[in-house]
């Protein structure tokens, strides 16, 4: 096995070990982005001078006896909305060609400060407005699309140009792209991890949140980026928790809820089976399958882009009357539909969250998590634009990849997507674990459980 295989949780131990070094890491991530970069085009810029170089230091430090942690000495990828000090942040856009950033966000300090290396900025579907990242290809079939927004990291960690990275979730921005590329993503609970310093796309539904191989990786990440910071008034104060799961796989008295209505529906018949056949695994490990109804399910959609659509108009407003002409035509589009909203519709969507979160809430207080797909359907061919259901209904596959996501952002619950299996063509499917507020601890120890039954993962085929 080459360094850049491993996943987070061995790098770190072998580093720690002394058995591995963070140069021969970073080399080895380097020479696997030089192989397969071409194909996939992951990112935006790679920062190889830098990341030798702080691969070099991460070794001396860690040859002095001062070691930060486990992500010391880990190479990264940071989607292109995450600011960091010096460099572009492009958003995958004409609009910010000649954006540099003053200052590290607060998600890009705090990885440099458990010295984390950065390795590059990844794509992003533009400004994080679309589920597919067009200019990516899917890690295991170039031939069909990333997901999105931050398919440039889900692709980077898949393909193993990155040992984990950063992705942000409006609508499922983070989970979408990892179910369709066969890696870990988590949305953490709404203010869970600040956002000061990342490019907003609709400040009361964006999250940060790790994109990693496995789920105990993704604890290790949540851990470094977890904690209040007075520049995000969204941010929450919360006490320092250890969200390493346990070795364990007994969920005995643990209460899984799932959905009879909604989550199932307009889902493909491979993708259900695979996380039919992993909540069956659940089971099988002590969990107690308890039926729920989703409420408000009328609502989502319209709740969703009632929010989004204003907000994402508003943060563009300027450029998208000075500089239309800079954006892509669907970005573009969807911007003016903003300025056309009434603020009506606004308040009628802000009124309809706060149903919707206390539903839920209430929901959640019969079940520990709620599990279902992460979306209806695997990676479609790249150009496709819309999926023809069994019943003969025509969706969007935006629409399509969105749906199943989008309540854990209106809700700000936390959100845990993982792989549970591959359809006949070899692509990667997904299951998500919906919990309480601040529940990651709850979601990171199912998942881990799951996996920890599974065979190890292997990098993606197209790469």
């Amino acid at each position: 096995m080459q360094p850049y295989e491993l996943p987070l949780t061995a790098a770190a131990d072998a580093i720690r070990a002394r058995q591995l070094s963070p140069v021969e890491l970073a080399d080895s991530v380097l020479e696997r982005i030089e192989q397969v970069e071409p194909h996939l085009q992951a990112y935006v810029t790679v920062t190889a001078e830098h990341t030798r170089r702080a691969a070099r230091e991460a070794e001396n430090d860690l040859a002095a006896g001062r070691h930060r942690g486990p992500l010391h000495g880990i190479p990264m990828g940071l989607k292109d909305l995450i600011d960091v000090a010096g460099a572009a942040t492009s958003a995958s856009s004409r609009v910010r060609a000649d954006h540099r950033a003053q200052a590290d966000s607060a998600v890009a300090a705090r990885l440099s400060a458990a010295g984390a290396i950065l390795v590059g900025k990844t794509h992003t579907h533009e400004f994080a407005y679309g589920l597919t990242t067009p200019q990516t290809s899917n890690a295991w079939d170039t031939g069909r699309v990333a997901g999105g927004s931050s398919g440039g990291s889900s692709v980077a960690v898949a393909a193993g140009t990155a040992t984990f990275a950063l992705g942000t979730d409006t609508g499922g921005s983070i989970r979408v792209p990892a179910a369709l590329n066969g890696v870990v993503g988590l949305k953490p609970t709404y203010g869970l991890v600040p956002r000061h310093g990342v490019t907003s796309l609709s400040w009361s539904l964006d999250h940060v949140g790790p994109i990693t191989r496995t789920v105990e990786d993704a604890a290790l990440v949540l851990a470094a980026l977890a904690g209040h910071d007075p520049r995000d008034p969204a941010s929450l104060t919360t006490p320092a928790v250890d969200y390493r799961p346990g070795a364990g796989t007994d969920l005995t008295g643990l209460r899984v809820g799932v959905p009879r209505n909604y989550y199932f529906d307009h889902v493909d018949a491979e993708v259900e089976a695979a996380v039919r056949r992993a909540i069956t695994r659940l089971r099988a490990l002590g969990a107690r399958l308890v039926e729920v109804e989703i409420p408000m399910t009328r609502y989502i959609q319209a709740t969703q882009w009632g929010l989004m659509v204003p907000e994402a108009t508003a943060y563009h407003e300027s450029t998208l009357r000075t500089a239309p002409e800079l954006y892509q035509d669907d970005v573009r589009i969807l911007l003016e539909a903003g300025e056309l909203m009434p603020a009506g519709d606004y308040l009628r969507a802000q009124r309809a969250r706060t149903l919707m979160r206390q539903e839920w809430a209430r929901m959640l207080q019969a079940v520990d998590l709620i599990v279902a797909p992460t979306v209806p359907a695997t990676a479609v061919k790249a150009g496709q634009e819309t999926i023809t259901w069994a019943d003969g209904t025509v969706e969007d596959v935006s629409d399509a990849y969105v749906r199943l996501s989008s309540p854990a952002n209106i809700t700000g619950v936390p959100s845990l997507s993982f792989p549970v299996g591959h359809d006949a063509a070899g692509m990667p499917i997904g299951m998500q674990l919906l919990g309480r507020p601040l529940g990651e601890s709850a979601l990171l120890r199912v998942g881990h459980a799951y996996e920890q039954t599974q065979p190890a993962r292997e990098l993606a085929r197209a790469a």
